[in-house]
């Protein structure tokens, strides 16, 4: 009798793309049994080929009838975040997590699985006669109150300067939605995810910041240039992209309300460790990394 294997993963949608190598790791360990994964984002998972069965946390009816009761089951119901490893810091978030369950880490990546019907449907919509640049500047649900997170986010006129760089020898296509800053010289895309995801598929180069693109990026075995501020590449992002480091901090923030992390990852006024917003990146860097960068 196979046994039902339940994974929950909470938080946002790049965090279900990470879930994807412990999706691999957890089907290794368990090769004969139904893995079966809770996820506000269940299209992060269409077609992959380690999990028997994705739901989305906002459908769950019979849950207990149709997967527990009277079934074998083992549940991986936990949230990584909350681990010492990861409070401290100490490596990748997916070796934590597996870690966590008692899951053999064998360095495991992200894997996002498109059909051939997918790329052709899609690849209509973005035909461009210069090559394609994707970048993502802003992260975040559409609900947090400040739209712009210095936490995580490429401040607005390094994004701008660096765009005008390129604008000439690249069509730049700007993931964000209606509510987040835009970019001149750029195309303004929100789009479904599988859609996105061959838009990156398409690209040439890639401009990112912490957030679902850098993953899908690298779930689709594309590397790109990603800046930090805040989080670490160490923890939440890959050796293979070219990871920029912010500089080192001007200010003295105010860390009254940090409690697991050092700074709130929605940008708190208060927790700003800078004199202003270009003293955070080097443009110049961003510039000569995205020109270094391989053309895929």
């Amino acid at each position: 009798m196979k046994t039902n294997v339940i994974f929950q993963i909470d938080g946002g949608i790049g965090k279900s793309i990470m879930a994807t190598a412990v999706c691999e790791a957890i089907k290794k360990q368990y090769p004969n049994d139904n893995l079966i994964v809770i996820s506000s984002y269940p299209e992060v998972f269409i077609c992959n080929p380690n999990v028997d069965k994705c739901l989305s946390h906002n459908n769950l009816n019979y849950f207990y009838q149709d997967y527990i009761e009277g079934h074998r089951v083992k549940t991986f119901l936990h949230n990584p975040y909350f681990e010492t490893s990861h409070i401290k810091q100490e490596c990748h978030l997916i070796k934590t997590w597996c870690e966590m369950f008692g899951i053999e880490y064998n360095n495991e990546m992200p894997k996002i699985h498109l059909s051939n019907r997918e790329i052709n449907f899609y690849s209509t919509q973005y035909q461009s006669e210069k090559p394609i640049m994707v970048i993502q500047t802003n992260g975040g649900g559409a609900d947090q109150p400040l739209k712009y997170s210095w936490m995580r986010d490429i401040p607005h006129q390094t994004a701008q300067q660096v765009v005008n760089h390129f604008a000439n020898q690249y069509t730049i296509v700007h993931l964000r939605r209606e509510d987040q800053l835009p970019l001149e010289n750029t195309t303004p895309v929100s789009a479904d995810f599988r859609a996105l995801c061959v838009l990156i598929k398409l690209s040439t180069k890639r401009l990112f910041m912490d957030s679902f693109a850098q993953h899908t990026a690298k779930a689709l075995d594309l590397d790109s240039v990603v800046c930090w501020i805040g989080n670490k590449p160490s923890v939440f992002g890959y050796e293979s992209n070219i990871n920029i480091q912010a500089n080192k901090e001007t200010a003295v923030p105010e860390l009254k309300q940090s409690v697991f992390s050092k700074y709130n990852i929605t940008g708190n006024l208060f927790e700003f460790p800078y004199n202003d917003e270009s003293e955070i990146f080097n443009i110049e860097t961003i510039i000569n990394s995205l020109t270094d960068s391989l053309e895929e």
